[in-house]
């Protein structure tokens, strides 16, 4: 990539922050090829806030939205929600979610922030779980942030069939479908 002009550098930037508003500002300077503080500089004459502010105010647009259970139950940052539709949630691997002596990330982690965003996107004031169909794809290490996606694939009376994705920065880590059975319905 030859070096492109402030005007298109900045086009780019809101581009890949409304793409991908997880991107850190590291990421943003790999890809558009400049350094961290010109990313900060121009992020700053733009508007864009950091990462983590990019992140609360997502997340708390979004927790305002979740009816089949309480806000705080959902595991990860709740990023996205679109009730009856989709939900984006955010999970970062700690020291406390692995196993000591493979520094691997204990599956009910990935489990419960799929099974938790699941249960967030039913439009509902009461969700369970029926059934749960996993498949955990490659090791998750400390550090990672996983980005999950729900998506509820189909309706049959009170029963929610619902995909979640769960992504690293490079690949796909975790894969559910479930089925959720919601009771009081609007």
């Amino acid at each position: 990539m030859a070096r492109v002009k402030k005007k298109e550098r900045h086009q780019l930037l809101l581009e890949q922050v409304q793409k991908k508003p997880f991107l850190t500002d590291e990421e943003l300077a790999r890809q558009l090829e400049v350094s961290v503080q010109t990313i900060r500089l121009d992020r700053l004459e733009l508007g864009i806030p950091e990462l983590r502010g990019r992140i609360r105010k997502m997340a708390e647009h979004a927790q305002n939205k979740v009816k089949s259970i309480q806000s705080g139950e959902v595991v990860g940052e709740l990023i996205d929600l679109e009730l009856g539709r989709s939900g984006i949630s955010l999970l970062r691997i700690t020291d406390d979610m692995v196993f000591a002596k493979t520094k691997i990330a204990k599956g009910h982690y990935m489990f419960s922030q799929a099974n938790s965003l699941a249960l967030a996107i039913i439009d509902a004031p009461m969700a369970v779980t029926g059934i749960a169909n996993v498949k955990y794809k490659v090791p998750v290490h400390v550090g990672e942030k996983l980005i999950a996606k729900a998506e509820i694939v189909r309706v049959r009376g009170n029963k929610y069939f619902v995909w979640v994705k769960t992504h690293n920065d490079t690949q796909e880590v975790f894969r559910a479908k479930f089925i959720m059975v919601s009771w009081g319905e609007k």
